[in-house]
């Protein structure tokens, strides 16, 4: 049997499962009231909860990198999403802070796998062109999952209430196991259903871009990695862009409400338009890189298409500054829509420079790495805003994150001349 376009068969595997990675993280929050009160728990516990997940899932977005280089990325899809839907399964069981703490942690441990594990498989299943295209639409589920989660969760909730919800939630992520096992038998070089044209396809675009990994070649270890200056580029990049993504997704309901007084309700039913435009920005930015690339290089097609969407980020949160009033609240939607398509826009491009920089076994060490780093900024930034905003504004936040993205670009063209293979010898 032959499938023709197998590698947009396993592109789309990985995105429904960025979208069940989102449902089961988003559940927290909304099944949290009824949950807390009846495990006898409070704001402090939640927060807490909240920093235990963050920590593991740091941690394990390098972790993750380096088991991925090792099992690769079929495997190690399946063993990231058995054990996040074990410990979203497991929430029912919980009885106070101590075991709660244990599957928030193993929460953290599983979904943070599927970054460096997407990074990895797209620079297997993809030629260069198209790397970011694929990019895109896995980060398009993260923005799916956030708009469809809350309409699922309520749903369940209502019917079966919070225990039986989080018993669902897991056992759809081990269904998806089931697909992704009968259909990524192997890498594209051996799939058997890999078509010929297909197989060329992505192998000649490998000797084209000296992409080649030595069969049995081991990862670069992290001290060799980080003695290029490029992988800097990535990290920094990465701390200071990220706190973008995070501050809609922990800051825009409370935001929204303080801000123009909407309700729950209110929040929840204009909030997705944001991430809706989110999604669009993700696969439009895929598009134009790879447009841009066939005219040109992979080294200007990736830096412009940075520029672009930093650019969007800059303009949306610069509007929300100086044009939106206390009573316009769908202004901030959409101009929040903005920044968020910026930032899909740039990130997908800035996630794939690891599988440009380096080969196959090394790409999900620095995935991994730079999405740890990824994720403490956020932690930084939740902390800035939380203590300058006790007066009631967000413009100082709003100006930090502004500069932030600034930096982001100036990491990438300073330490990055020429996006291509790091010559690793001498």
């Amino acid at each position: 049997m032959k499938v023709k376009g197998l590698r947009w068969w396993i592109i789309t595997l990985i995105f429904i499962a960025t979208v069940i990675n989102y449902i089961d993280r988003t559940a927290f929050a909304l099944l949290w009231p009824q949950m807390g009160e009846d495990l006898g728990m409070d704001n402090s516990d939640y927060a807490l909860m909240l920093n235990i997940f963050m920590i593991t899932y740091a941690a394990s977005k390098f972790l993750s990198g380096r088991l991925y280089d090792k099992i690769g990325t079929r495997i190690g899809f399946i063993v990231s999403i058995v054990v996040w839907s074990l410990a979203a399964a497991f929430h029912a069981l919980t009885r106070g802070v101590a075991t709660l703490s244990i599957v928030r942690g193993l929460l953290g441990l599983g979904e943070a796998g599927l970054w460096p594990g997407a990074v990895k498989s797209n620079g297997e299943w993809f030629p260069v062109k198209q790397r970011a295209l694929a990019q895109g639409i896995f980060n398009a589920g993260a923005s799916i999952g956030n708009v469809i989660a809350p309409i699922i969760i309520v749903f369940l909730y209502a019917q079966f209430g919070w225990k039986s919800t989080y018993i669902i939630l897991g056992a759809l992520g081990l269904l998806w196991v089931i697909p992704w096992y009968v259909v990524n038998k192997s890498k594209p070089e051996d799939h058997p259903w890999m078509t010929e044209d297909e197989r060329n396809l992505i192998l000649d675009d490998r000797i084209a871009n000296n992409d080649v990994a030595v069969k049995g070649a081991k990862s670069l270890g992290v001290g060799k990695i980080l003695s290029f200056k490029e992988p800097w580029g990535v990290l920094l990049c990465r701390f200071f862009i990220e706190p973008i993504w995070w501050f809609f997704a922990g800051w825009m309901p409370i935001y929204l409400n303080s801000k123009f007084g909407l309700s729950i309700e209110e929040i929840g039913n204009t909030m997705w338009i944001s991430y809706l435009m989110a999604a669009a920005g993700g696969i439009v930015g895929g598009y134009v890189t790879e447009l841009i690339i066939k005219h040109t290089s992979v080294n200007f097609g990736r830096k412009v298409s940075i520029v672009i969407g930093s650019l969007l980020i800059i303009v949306g949160f610069v509007c929300i500054m100086m044009f939106v009033s206390d009573s316009d609240y769908m202004a901030f939607i959409y101009l929040a829509g903005v920044a968020l398509f910026g930032f899909q826009f740039a990130i997908g491009n800035i996630q794939t420079l690891s599988s440009d920089l380096f080969k196959g076994p090394s790409v999900g060490t620095l995935a991994g790495l730079a999405g740890t780093v990824a994720a403490f900024s956020p932690i930084i930034m939740n902390w800035f805003i939380g203590n300058i905003t006790k007066g009631g504004s967000y413009t100082p936040a709003f100006i930090a994150i502004t500069l932030s993205v600034v930096l982001a670009v100036v990491s990438i063209f300073f330490l990055i001349r020429k996006v291509g293979l790091v010559k690793t010898e001498n």
